[in-house]
């Protein structure tokens, strides 16, 4: 039997209506056969740094449970831009995934993707690394509160160190002070200088991810006052958060998986269940401790409206410390 598309005003309508159905029959077809090759994981950071370990960790964990490779490739680059605008240009097939973080909207608004995170579909959250703000181990400052009244009573004097221009860490310490209505002395280094730095006198504070500071605290070098988080950070159980100090402020540095958008519900949800299963494993747990990060899975379903809220985050902050770029 031929089947042959009616002619005349209605054909076109008729038209589009079966091929959308052909179409999505396709893309149920492919996602119910997913994975039937390789994955592959783009990395914004250089191969040993601490993105890539916790990166490769998950995906073989991953590869576990797809039953297929999750191959890690390293693109860095342009604050993460280089490696953000590689996965927009793939296919959104699930076969090319990005292991974003708050980047996605810090290259961006410093104008270095034209696209902002609404470009992909979040799988899921793996990890958060909670900020803290420290100073030297014999300064006279014990709480967030000391060192923001220090600032107060002499404005610009505060010398605050941070990983460097446009970091995580930067737009942190410039939104944390700025909240408070102190000025302060932002001061960009290398994660390793600005440590060295603070224990060298040079400069007064730093805003740091803990898996810098956790040896010198316990050694008695650093004190660390608050944790510029959403909750306390396990590396210091005892340091209350700015909020819980009486400052409404948080900037957690969280770490997930996302692919272009468009990607097939079924396939995002197979990749979803992949990253749980994964960040359950003792492995997984085992890296965290050691790099200093938290494992935290959040589904795609949450883990939307978390990037959508820190987005609107670092907007502001990157508005008022003079970098951003775009509108």
């Amino acid at each position: 039997m031929n089947f042959a598309f009616p002619t005349g005003p209605r054909s076109l309508s008729i038209k589009r209506w079966a091929l959308a159905l052909l179409a999505g029959g396709a893309l149920a077809a492919a996602a119910q056969d997913f994975p039937a090759k390789p994955v592959e994981l783009t990395v914004l950071f250089p191969a040993g740094s601490s993105a890539d370990v916790v990166a490769r960790v998950l995906a073989d964990g991953m590869s576990k449970q797809l039953g297929q490779p999750v191959t890690v490739v390293n693109r860095p680059g342009a604050g993460g831009a280089i490696g953000y605008k590689y996965v927009y240009g793939q296919k959104p097939d699930g076969y090319s995934m990005v292991f974003n973080s708050n980047s996605i909207s810090t290259v961006h608004y410093s104008g270095l993707t034209p696209f902002d995170y609404k470009a992909f579909d979040p799988v899921a959250r793996v990890t958060v690394e909670l900020p803290v703000v420290a100073v030297k181990g014999d300064s006279p400052w014990n709480s967030l509160k000391d060192l923001v009244e220090y600032a107060r009573q002499k404005p610009g004097a505060l010398k605050v160190g941070n990983s460097g221009l446009g970091s995580h860490t930067h737009i942190t310490g410039v939104g944390f002070f700025n909240d408070q209505r102190v000025e302060v002395s932002h001061v960009p280094f290398g994660q390793a200088q600005v440590v060295t730095s603070l224990l060298g006198g040079h400069i007064d504070a730093v805003v740091q991810l803990p898996g810098a500071l956790a040896p010198l605290a316990k050694a008695g070098n650093v004190k660390v006052l608050g944790v510029l988080a959403s909750q306390r950070e396990p590396a210091f159980p005892n340091v209350p958060t700015a909020i819980e100090q009486g400052m409404k402020f948080q900037a957690d540095m969280w770490r997930g998986i996302a692919v272009p958008r468009g990607t097939p519900k079924p396939v995002v949800a197979r990749l979803e269940q992949a990253v749980r299963a994964a960040v359950n494993t003792p492995e997984f747990r085992a890296q965290g401790e050691k790099l200093g990060f938290a494992p935290a899975f959040q589904p795609a379903t949450d883990f939307g409206p978390t990037i959508a809220a820190d987005d609107q985050l670092l907007a502001r902050a990157m508005e008022k410390a003079g970098l951003r770029k775009t509108q």
